[in-house]
């Protein structure tokens, strides 16, 4: 038996070539039309790449200076960049002078400004000629990588920051400044690090390149595909079974993918030919299926990129972000596990047999060292190590584990690969957090921040609610446009201020803008991660992202508990006037307040529920999160009643009814 590869224990599906267009697009919308080539353009693209990779090794290990350590992160991103994505579509097949040309200049930058780098830094207020000419040509060439990686929209709000930066003086009150000359913008963002070289890019060449590869490590050993076959092996063959399933697979290959869409796709290629056996219909499955794929992007201990801004923004640890994403994670995850029995009762859903070679725990012996790697990330942190210093130490558990199978090894072909996909998954993230660098030192360059602060108290009223749900508003359409990193940068510099303003600690407001910027994964028109669903399920993608809504709701909510109520930062694991006791109260009462409103979103309770009682019960779900006594008393009473009319209640139709739509 140990000398035989293991079989795949899912039931798998072949995704027909339609499919598959429209989940490339769709991920290309996210991350970028990638080149296809092969030859010497391949072999130079994969040296390179191996490059950057060993690079941010070697800086993990031994010390480099801030200033080199960006520069070379950012020369290999540009050189890289320009290699592996092309100008438009129709240049996918092939790589242009124009290209070779464009990388050699992004590498001219850098190598320009660590030539004689003290002296350089010390001009930045009064940049000469040649410094002007690099440092124009350098914006230029990250506006360009942004655009080809992830679209106009990004490029096109760096502009926009950057006249503004220079017409100040000619706007109208509240948006007027002194203004800045194309000298003190080309040497704030080129010649320090409070521009392009500021917050975002530190983070990505220390952090989330180091995430990335630890990524591709275990997609390469072939941890994604156990961790999925994990999940499924583990459930058993109950109704329930295929539901909990996609939340374990979920939860699990959040470790290899900061991306939702990707998630998705990994998980709805595997998972809907059981869901649709079990029962579910084609947009029931496929929003719970987005649901699924974003929330693994907030389940600590790996988590999206924004995740480690957070940590860098706010000076804190990234054990402290764990720990603030800790309970908020496991709320999210209880309202879909809770859905999943719900489901399971109202739709009637059958039990899927789940074809396996192995038992669970035979399985488990002969790959179960797949999680030594998560199991060393944990410890390391927990032991207060960086994080850069933990992934490494889960890098090399995941190489060294792999050699007790031979069937695992890594062989020097899939040691390259995986140094490779490292740094080409990281090209996307790093190019916005490039971009991204030129609004944040826009905003400290000018003071924009406190002034957009002041205009959003302002129509708020001073009204702390209100402020938030302008915030959330203005997070979902900055989310239409970009990425889920840039939203949570731009509104860090933006909407932080105004809650901090009024009264919200630092690691709510950030927590607030986190979660916010998440939920542009599954908020319509771009809808991105439902849209991939529905591409699988072969569902309506509008009706799919409404049910994703559904599922992904505690996601919406929570984020106001937890900034509007001072009491309601306990589920960040923050006592402070409140106490121990009551603060873990408010953690057990917001349980029981998503599992009452994962009840109503599902129309059922101990059987299936009227309109009214769905009313009752989402009342008395939102009286639970709301954190105060009063609250807690109308919680229960909703709950009692609730009870009692659906005991008293006899329905005409059987208590099991027919698949809805």
């Amino acid at each position: 038996m140990e000398n035989n590869d293991i079989e795949s224990t899912t039931t798998s599906t072949d995704l027909t070539e339609e499919q598959k267009k429209k989940i490339e697009e769709l991920i290309e919308q996210e991350e970028g039309v990638t080149r296809k080539v092969t030859g010497f353009w391949d072999i130079l693209i994969t040296s390179l790449a191996v490059i950057m990779s060993l690079f941010a090794i070697y800086s993990t290990i031994v010390p480099v200076t801030t200033q080199i350590l960006r520069g070379v992160h950012v020369a290999l991103l540009l050189a890289l960049s320009f290699l592996y994505y092309p100008l438009s579509k129709r240049f996918r097949g092939k790589i242009t002078f124009f290209d070779v040309a464009l990388s050699l200049l992004g590498l001219a930058c850098i190598g320009y400004m660590l030539f004689d780098f003290e002296d350089f830094i010390y001009r930045a207020v009064t940049p000469e000629r040649w410094d002007m000419i690099f440092g124009v040509i350098f914006i230029l060439l990250i506006l360009e990588a942004t655009r080809r990686s992830s679209g106009w929209i990004m490029p096109v709000t760096c502009l926009v920051f950057l006249v503004y930066a220079y017409v100040g003086p000619w706007l109208p009150s509240p948006w007027t400044h002194r203004g800045y000359d194309i000298e003190r913008i080309v040497g704030h963002m080129y010649m320090t690090l409070e521009g392009i070289f500021g917050v975002p890019i530190d983070v990505s060449s220390t952090i989330i390149i180091m995430f990335c590869i630890f990524g591709a490590f275990l997609a390469v050993s072939g941890a994604g595909k156990f961790f999925v076959d994990f999940a499924f092996s583990a459930m058993g063959r109950k109704p329930t079974a295929a539901g909990r399933s996609v939340i374990a697979t979920s939860y699990l290959l959040a470790m290899a993918s900061g991306s939702g869409v990707a998630n998705t796709v990994a998980i709805g290629s595997v998972a809907y030919p059981m869901l649709k056996k079990a029962g579910y219909d084609k947009s029931n499955a496929g929003g719970f299926l987005a649901a699924g794929g974003m929330g693994a992007i907030t389940t600590p201990p790996v988590m999206g990129a924004a995740a480690f801004l957070i940590a860098e923004f706010l000076r804190i640890s990234y054990v402290d972000v764990i720990l603030l994403a800790l309970i908020p994670a496991a709320l999210y995850y209880w309202g879909l596990l809770t859905m999943v029995e719900l489901d399971a009762k109202k739709f009637g859903l059958k039990a899927v047999q789940i074809d396996k070679r192995y038992t669970l725990w035979q399985f488990t012996k002969l790959y179960g060292f797949h999680f030594f790697s998560l199991i060393a990330i944990v410890a390391f942190l927990v032991k207060g190590f960086t994080p850069q210093v933990a992934v490494l130490a889960a890098i090399i558990t995941c190489f060294l584990a792999c050699f007790i199978r031979k069937d695992t090894r890594f062989t020097l072909k899939k040691l390259i690969a995986a140094l490779r996909e490292g740094s080409v998954t990281v090209l996307n993230v790093a190019a916005i957090c490039a971009a991204a660098g030129i609004i944040v030192g826009i905003v400290s360059l000018t003071g924009l921040g406190l002034k957009l602060s002041t205009i959003i108290i302002g129509y708020a009223g001073g009204n702390l609610l209100v402020t938030a749900v302008f915030a959330a508003v203005l997070l979902w359409v900055i989310g239409l446009a970009v990425p889920i990193t840039a939203t949570y940068i731009i509104a860090a510099v933006i909407v932080a201020p105004a809650f901090t303003q009024l009264g919200v600690p630092e690691y709510a407001a950030h927590m607030f803008i986190f979660y916010y910027a998440l939920l542009s994964e599954v908020s319509p028109p771009t809808a991105l991660s439902p849209f991939a669903a529905a591409a699988i399920t072969g569902g309506d993608p509008y009706k799919t992202t409404f049910m994703a809504w559904k599922y992904a709701l505690p996601a919406f909510l929570l984020p106001f508990v937890f900034t509007v109520l001072p009491s309601g930062r306990a589920i960040l694991l923050h006592f402070e006037g409140v106490g121990i006791a009551a603060g873990v109260w408010t953690i057990i009462a917001a349980f029981l307040g998503i599992g009452m409103l994962a009840s109503g979103c599902a129309g059922w309770f101990l059987k299936r529920s009227t309109i009214l009682e769905r009313v009752i019960i989402i009342v008395g779900a939102l009286a639970f999160v709301y954190p105060h006594r009063l609250g807690d008393v109308a919680g229960f009473l909703c709950l009692f009643i609730v009870i009692a009319m659906q005991k008293l209640r006899k329905d005409k139709e059987p208590e099991q009814a027919r698949v809805a739509a």
